[in-house]
C-alpha cells in the first residue's frame, strides 16, 4: 500500500477534477501544499500579489470558461483576504473552490498565531464549506466541493485544511465518493407549469423576456435566442445577463435597470407579462418595488426555488435549469403556434421600435472633450465579438454595459451583486488564462485600478497580453455623480485628482503605457495596443464632469429616468 501526504492527495484530487490553474499566495500554514506544488507537472500555480485578487482571478476564469475556478491562501489574514472575492462570487453565483490552510487541529480554538475561524466567517457567503479534520476525509471533501460549486445554482465552496492534515499520510488509492443525500437540485421543470406558461405567453399581447446571469451559467443562450425569435418577444437583460441574447438583434432591448436603456425600462413598465429567466429581480432593476411592472403578470424560471417570489409576486413559478426549461418551453410553444398560428405581436414590436428611435443610448458630441461612450463604441467597432470585456465597478462599468454590445455569452465579465471595485483587472487575469487565444480587455476607472495595480506584476511575469482601457477622470466618479445630483454638489473625498502617472506606473512593472487626450488618437491607440504582445494600459483622459445617463434616481420607479437634456449623438 503506497502512502502519500495529504498535500499530495489534494493535488491528485484537483487533477482528477480537471483543474488547470490555482491562483494563490503562499504562507506559513500552506507550506506543505506549496512544497507539493513544487513538483507538480499538470496544474500550474499562478502567484498573485494579494489574496483577494486570487479569488477574483478564479472568478474571472470561471466566468470566461464555464469551469470551476480555484484559489488558495494561508490561514488567518490569507483566508480573510479572500473574503471579498468569495462574497463577490457568491452574490453572482460563480463556481469557485477556495482552499485555505489552517493551524493544526490541536491548536484550533486556542487563538494560535494566524488562526481565524474561516469556516465560520465564510458561512454566510459560501454554498458550503468544510474543515477537514482527518486526512481520510480529504478526497471525498474535494470531490463534493467541486460538485456543489458547479451544480444547481453555482457558487463558492471553501475547504479549510489544518497543517497537520496536510502532512498526514493517506493511501494513494483512496477512493472518493459523493454522499450528499440532502443536496438534490431540481434540473427539470414541471411539465404542467411549462405548458401553462407556454399558453400564457402565447396569449399575451405585450410580453417581454428578462434574461439574467442564470441563462449564461446554464449555457442556455441558444435556447433563449431560439425561443425569443420563435415567439417574437423582445428581450432585455440584467448586467450579468449581457451576452445571453445578441444585443444587435432587432428584438434586443439591451440592459434594464438603474443605468439601463430607457426603452428597456419603458418595456418593463408597459408589459403585460414578464418571463424572468435566471434573474433575481434585484433592486437595481426593479427600482421602487411597489411601482414595478404594475400591469404585468410574471413567469419566473430559476434553478433556485428561494429566488422565486422573493422580491416580486409570481404567477407561474418554474424551478429548473434554464437550458432544460427553455428546451421544453420551445416544444410546448411550438405546438400551440402550429395549431393557432403566430401570436399577434407586431403592434407591441412597433411601439418598442419607436421607443428605441426616441431614446437612444447617447452622449453629447458638440464638445472637444474625450467622451467615454465614444471610446467604448470605437473599441467595439474594432474588436466586435472577438474579445472578452472585463470591467471594474462604477461609471466605467456602466459606460461599458451601455456602449459595448455583446452578442455572445461569457464575453462580458463584471461584478454585479457586490459591486466590487478592483474586480476587473484580476478577473481579466483569470479570463486570459482560461481563454489564452482571446483578446481580453479590462475597462477601468482610475479609482478602481489603483486598488489592484500590484497585479500588473502578475500579468507581466506570466506574459499576459491584457489591455486596460483606463477611463481616467480624476474622480471617484459614481459617488461623485450621486453627490452632484442628490447631495448639492458637496464633493466629499471624491475629487481625487491624483498625481499618479499611470503610464509610468505600468511601465515600472514592465508593461506598456499609452496616453490619449484627443478623440482623433483613440482608434490608433487601441489598434496599437492590440498589436503589442504585452500588458498595455491606455490612459484615456476623459471629461471629468461626464456622468452616466440614463439613470433612475434612488427610490424612484424605473419609468422615471433622468436623461441627457438633449439626446445628441
Amino acid at each position: 500500500m503506497s502512502k502519500i501526504s495529504g498535500s499530495k492527495m489534494l493535488l491528485k484530487c484537483l487533477r482528477e477534477e480537471g483543474v488547470e490553474y490555482i491562483f494563490g499566495y503562499p504562507g506559513g500554514k500552506v507550506i506543505p501544499i506549496y512544497d507539493a506544488i513544487y513538483d507538480e507537472k499538470k496544474i500550474k500555480h499562478i502567484l498573485v500579489r494579494h489574496e483577494q485578487c486570487a479569488a477574483h482571478a478564479a472568478d474571472g476564469y470561471a466566468r470566461a470558461t464555464g469551469r470551476t475556478g480555484v484559489c488558495m491562501a494561508t490561514s488567518g489574514p490569507g483566508g480573510t483576504n479572500l473574503i471579498t472575492g468569495i462574497a463577490n462570487a457568491y452574490m453572482d453565483s460563480i463556481p469557485i473552490v477556495a482552499i485555505t490552510g489552517q493551524v493544526s487541529t490541536g491548536e484550533i480554538g486556542t487563538d494560535s498565531f494566524q488562526e481565524a475561524d474561516i469556516t465560520g466567517i465564510t458561512s454566510p457567503i459560501t454554498k458550503h464549506n468544510y474543515l477537514v479534520k482527518n486526512v481520510r476525509d480529504l478526497p471525498a471533501t474535494v470531490k463534493e466541493a467541486f460538485y456543489i460549486a458547479s451544480t444547481g445554482r453555482p457558487g463558492p465552496v471553501l475547504i479549510d485544511i489544518p497543517i497537520d492534515v496536510q502532512n498526514a499520510l493517506i493511501d494513494e488509492n483512496t477512493k472518493a465518493e459523493i454522499n450528499l443525500p440532502g443536496y438534490k437540485p431540481t434540473i427539470k421543470g414541471h411539465l404542467k407549469q411549462i405548458k401553462e406558461a407556454a399558453l400564457k405567453i402565447y396569449n399575451s399581447s405585450r410580453p417581454v423576456i428578462f434574461s439574467g446571469g442564470g441563462v449564461v451559467s446554464s449555457g442556455a443562450h441558444k435556447e433563449l435566442t431560439e425561443f425569443a425569435r420563435l415567439s417574437r418577444i423582445p428581450v432585455l437583460t440584467s448586467l450579468l445577463g449581457k451576452g445571453s441574447f445578441p444585443e444587435n438583434d432587432e428584438l434586443s432591448l439591451m440592459m434594464a435597470g438603474m443605468h439601463g436603456t430607457k426603452f428597456a425600462n419603458l418595456a418593463l413598465t408597459e408589459t403585460t407579462l414578464i418571463i424572468g429567466i435566471g434573474v433575481r429581480f434585484d433592486d437595481r432593476v426593479t427600482g421602487k418595488l411597489s411601482e414595478f411592472a404594475k400591469n404585468a403578470e410574471i413567469i419566473h424560471i430559476d434553478i433556485d426555488p428561494a429566488e422565486i417570489g422573493k422580491n416580486v409576486k409570481v404567477k407561474i413559478p418554474i424551478v429548473g435549469d434554464a437550458k432544460n426549461v427553455l428546451s421544453d418551453l420551445i416544444k410546448e410553444y411550438r405546438i400551440i403556434r402550429d395549431e393557432k398560428g403566430d401570436a399577434p405581436r407586431q403592434e407591441w414590436i412597433d411601439i418598442i421600435r419607436k421607443w428605441k428611435e426616441d431614446y437612444p443610448v447617447s452622449y453629447f458630441t458638440d464638445t472637444d472633450s474625450l467622451k467615454p461612450g465614444y471610446i467604448i463604441e470605437k473599441l467595439h467597432e474594432i474588436v466586435k465579438d472577438n474579445a472578452i470585456i472585463c470591467t471594474e465597478v462604477g461609471q466605467n462599468q456602466m459606460w461599458a454595459a451601455q456602449f459595448f454590445k455583446c452578442s455572445r455569452p461569457r464575453t462580458f465579465i463584471s461584478s454585479g451583486g457586490l459591486g466590487t471595485m478592483g474586480y476587473g483587472f484580476p478577473s481579466s487575469i483569470g479570463a486570459q488564462f482560461g481563454c489564452p487565444d482571446k483578446l481580453v480587455f479590462d475597462i477601468a476607472g482610475d479609482g478602481s485600478i489603483q486598488m489592484v495595480s500590484h497585479e500588473f506584476a502578475t500579468a507581466v511575469v506570466n506574459k499576459l497580453p491584457i489591455k486596460i482601457i483606463l477611463l481616467n477622470n480624476g474622480n471617484l466618479g459614481m459617488v461623485k455623480q450621486w453627490q452632484e445630483l442628490f447631495y448639492n454638489k458637496r464633493y466629499s473625498e471624491t475629487l481625487v485628482r491624483d498625481c499618479v502617472d499611470f503610464v509610468k506606473l505600468v511601465e515600472a512593472y514592465g508593461g506598456v503605457g499609452i496616453r490619449v487626450k484627443k478623440k482623433e488618437d483613440v482608434e490608433k491607440a487601441i489598434k496599437e495596443a492590440i498589436n503589442i504582445k504585452n500588458l498595455v494600459l491606455i490612459d484615456f483622459h476623459i471629461d471629468p464632469d461626464e456622468n452616466v445617463f440614463p439613470m433612475v434616481a434612488p427610490g424612484a420607479p424605473i419609468s422615471e429616468m433622468m436623461v441627457l437634456g438633449k439626446e445628441k449623438k
